[in-house]
């Protein structure tokens, strides 16, 4: 492994000099075991502690396949599936294993007793194989987390249709998420030159669903002028719905959780702000009850800032808790685009609001191949930056999920795999010093 991240360090190392590098037989990864997916039994959620569930351990080195990648990995990040994962909710990452591996002989190297989880890395590509011609050993990329197989016709238009679609590193194995990751080369994207392996590793997941959900015309279809309500829009994926949406010519709402959260939100370009906690909206009078009430508060609350406008869009992700408002506060035509529900999935809402007033709602997952490389490619041209607030080690990985459970982060969480520390990779410094203030923006700004 140091001979890796020696030709990775010295920026000389060519593609004969990769190929050349001798694999080792194991690497460490960030695992949860099958074995231990009753351990939150009787637990209410956010008791759950992902600390207790995940560790560090040495695993082998996977087989490269047919149209398969495997990337040495400097950085990755933490996403709510990484906490999903860790806690074993809504079901224990290990069901999508086993039915995976039934597909096929290569697949069954996913079906094993841990789950090396993590579904962003920034890193080299160390071997590719057979029908793989885009990319060569020693490339710096990225890699978006879709993964699908194309044999039906289903997702040929919309490849997030295909039957087989998965999410890498959390309904596969060999995530990013450890010092080694096997990905799909149909993953892989060009590494953004101005950013530094963490930086560029906290986007993918969270660019790519914002973008999908909130500009593409599979997901809301934004447009300028368009008022968006973006919920948690300081954390990991609200903070890039707010750059796309000041980015398209939009105005975002952002509705927060604390005065540091709005001042964030305020440093990316953002004037109408909603302090939830300060407002003390209560949108559920109990367990099984909610308060229109409540829903009418913040909608007036809304019009205030925008001038008497209702939202055209609201970017929804914390689900059962402030569906019903989302439905509620929209305008008549408008669309309601979902995913995550983070706060609960069985959401509830006055059907009287979406179905006389013309609404939609539409659920949005990830994003397919051209989505995610044209939100990539904002974030190579600097026109949305990484949201990267901290960044752990790998045997830190248990904190720094436990810390976005319990939403204690800002943005986005990074981890170090095989980069020894912070702000190496950086290959474009002249793009880096244009953007310096936005790149260390949630770096900044204490949680």
């Amino acid at each position: 492994m140091e001979e890796i991240i020696g030709a990775v360090l010295s920026g000389e190392a060519g593609p004969r000099d990769f190929e050349a590098l001798r694999l080792p037989s194991s690497y460490r990864g960030v695992v949860v075991q099958k074995e231990n997916t009753d351990m939150f039994e009787g637990m209410r959620t956010e008791d759950k502690d992902p600390r207790k569930s995940l560790s560090v351990q040495d695993v082998r080195v996977p087989e490269v396949g047919p149209g398969e990648a495997l990337v040495a990995v400097m950085a990755s990040s933490v996403n709510y599936n990484t906490v999903w994962s860790a806690i074993f909710e809504p079901l224990p990452t290990f069901g999508f294993l086993e039915r995976y591996g039934r597909t096929s002989e290569l697949a069954k190297r996913h079906d094993l007793p841990y789950h090396v989880i993590g579904s962003d890395l920034a890193g080299v590509v160390l071997r590719t194989g057979p029908g793989v011609n885009a990319w060569k050993p020693g490339d710096e990329v990225v890699a978006h987390c879709l993964s699908v197989e194309l044999e039906s016709s289903d997702g040929h238009n919309d490849t997030m249709l295909d039957p087989e679609q998965r999410i890498w590193g959390f309904e596969t194995n060999f995530g990013g998420l450890a010092e080694i990751a096997l990905v799909k080369s149909n993953q892989l994207m060009p590494k953004p030159a101005h950013l530094s392996w963490e930086e560029a590793a906290a986007p993918g997941l969270v660019n790519s669903t914002a973008y999908r959900q909130l500009v593409s015309r599979n997901g809301a279809g934004m447009k300028q002028g368009d008022n968006v309500l973006i919920w948690g829009a300081s954390g990991g994926l609200g903070s890039y719905a707010t750059q796309l949406a000041l980015a398209g010519g939009a105005t975002p709402v952002c509705v927060v959780s604390s005065r540091q959260k709005a001042e964030i939100c305020r440093s990316m370009g953002a004037e109408l702000i909603i302090d939830r906690t300060a407002e003390g909206y209560r949108f559920w009078k109990d367990e099984h009850t909610q308060d229109p009430k409540e829903w009418k508060r913040f909608g007036k609350h809304i019009r205030e800032l925008t001038g008497g406008e209702d939202v055209d869009i609201v970017f929804e992700h914390p689900g059962r808790e402030t569906f019903g408002a989302s439905v509620y506060v929209t305008r008549k035509g408008g669309t309601i685009t979902t995913c995550a529900s983070t706060s609960g999935y069985l959401h509830e809402y006055d059907n009287r609001y979406l179905w006389m007033s013309l609404k939609r709602i539409i659920g949005s997952h990830f994003a397919n191949y051209r989505e995610a490389w044209e939100a990539n490619r904002l974030i190579a041209k600097g026109r949305i930056h990484p949201t990267l607030s901290k960044v752990y080690s790998l045997e830190e990985t248990g904190q720094a999920a436990y810390d976005v459970h319990r939403n204690l982060h800002q943005g986005k969480v990074g981890v170090l795999c095989l980069a020894p520390e912070e702000g190496l990779g950086v290959r474009d410094e002249e793009m880096r010093a244009r953007h310096i203030d936005a790149i260390n923006r949630f770096r900044t700004v204490a949680p």
